[in-house]
């Protein structure tokens, strides 16, 4: 059978490839070259590979080309961003500057006018201390205050205000972003735990008017409306802070293994599909157990199923129980702290070894301990 069809191919080969002869004439004399199956064969593989070599080397050269492309578009994008930002410097610039010019060159109006300005970032910045992180991000530029030109640095001083006012409102629009991630990824809605108006008490809240603010602080309209907008992001910012260390954000236990997650799984005693209220954290006997949020105990003692438990009220519908516990170091009633220890990691109650049994309740409803782990990490992420 395989012979049979080697002279199949043998023959069809022969067929497409048929013995040559080719003659040559050159100086009267007369030369002949037989071309056989084989060097046609021979010369045809070299040609394929040749095209295949041309064709691969093509699209290597067309992709370079798409990623160059792509790259020059990247950097031609950085540019006129970087451009933008540049002429909008500029232009504050030269509006100081025009500023100064209009008042016939009174260098003591422009000085005046930032000193007022320095007054109300002062007033700004004060809800700023304390915060990780902002130190670093709303330095003033020394450097250019060093200027022995009085204008100039009048000039310079005005510009660092500029910036400062950005920084500023960049730092507290990103932190409270990244907090109204964290409590949308735990299923809460963040405008309910924003706290508009809790802080930067007096004007910056209060007048929603910009005129009337700018009178209030005695600045610009421009300046006053920035002010007001960083106002609103920094305690939005500060609302959601406050608000995420009362809520169950944190580990309940170092054991970093989930051994059970919430929801349907298999009982294992029955071996039958049944719900998961919570999660499971396995480790060794009296491995720590940590309250997750401030708050106070409810209950200590034996549930059905559960084995010793606590369980700690954290205020505004949450709950939070520890189940299967070795040991209790609570009582009820007793206030706690987020990360204190208040038990003992063990298998009492329906359990077939050693564990943690956590479990998250809102208005009387179990939730996903997991979405509120991760969420915790958003909140660090925040600091």
């Amino acid at each position: 059978m395989a012979s049979t069809r080697l002279r199949r191919v043998r023959r069809a080969l022969e067929e497409l490839f048929p013995e040559r002869h080719l003659y040559v004439r050159s100086g009267g004399e007369m030369r002949g070259y037989v071309l056989s199956t084989a060097k046609q064969m021979a010369a045809a593989g070299v040609v394929a590979l040749v095209s295949l070599w041309l064709g691969i080397s093509t699209a290597a050269m067309m992709v370079n080309a798409m990623s160059a492309g792509a790259s020059d578009q990247e950097l031609v994008r950085q540019k006129a961003y970087y451009e933008r930002v540049n002429a909008d410097r500029q232009a504050r610039l030269n509006s100081a500057m025009a500023q100064l010019n209009a008042n016939n060159g009174s260098f003591a109006e422009m000085a005046v006018s930032v000193e007022k300005r320095h007054a109300a970032l002062a007033q700004l910045f004060q809800e700023f201390k304390g915060v990780p992180g902002a130190a670093q991000a709303l330095a003033p530029a020394k450097p250019r205050l060093m200027s022995t030109n009085p204008v100039e640095r009048v000039t310079y001083t005005r510009m660092d205000q500029e910036r400062l006012i950005d920084a500023a409102d960049n730092f507290a629009k990103t932190r409270a972003e990244r907090l109204r991630a964290a409590f949308r990824l735990a299923g809460l809605t963040p405008e309910g735990y924003s706290g508009r108006g809790a802080s930067l008490g007096g004007p910056l809240i209060d007048s929603k008017d910009p005129r009337a603010l700018a009178a209030v602080l005695d600045v610009d309209e421009d300046f006053a409306r920035r002010i007001q907008r960083v106002s609103t992001n920094m305690s939005d910012m500060r609302g959601l802070t406050e608000a995420a260390r009362n809520l169950p954000f944190y580990r309940p236990t170092g054991a970093a293994a989930v051994s059970s997650s919430y929801g349907v799984r298999l009982d294992p005693f029955t071996r039958r599909p049944a719900f998961h209220s919570g999660l499971d954290f396995p480790g060794g006997f009296f491995t720590p157990i940590y309250a997750t949020a401030p708050g106070v105990i409810s209950f200590t003692g034996v549930r059905s199923g559960y084995g010793n438990t606590i369980e700690v009220d954290h205020g505004g519908g949450f709950k939070t129980r520890y189940a299967h516990l070795q040991g209790i170091s609570v009582s009820v009633g007793q206030r706690v702290g987020v990360g204190q220890r208040i038990g003992a990691m063990g298998s009492t109650g329906r359990s077939t070894g050693p564990h943690l049994h956590y479990e998250i309740w809102v208005a009387g409803r179990p939730q996903n301990p997991n979405r509120y782990l991760k969420a915790g990490e958003y909140v660090q992420q925040a600091r």
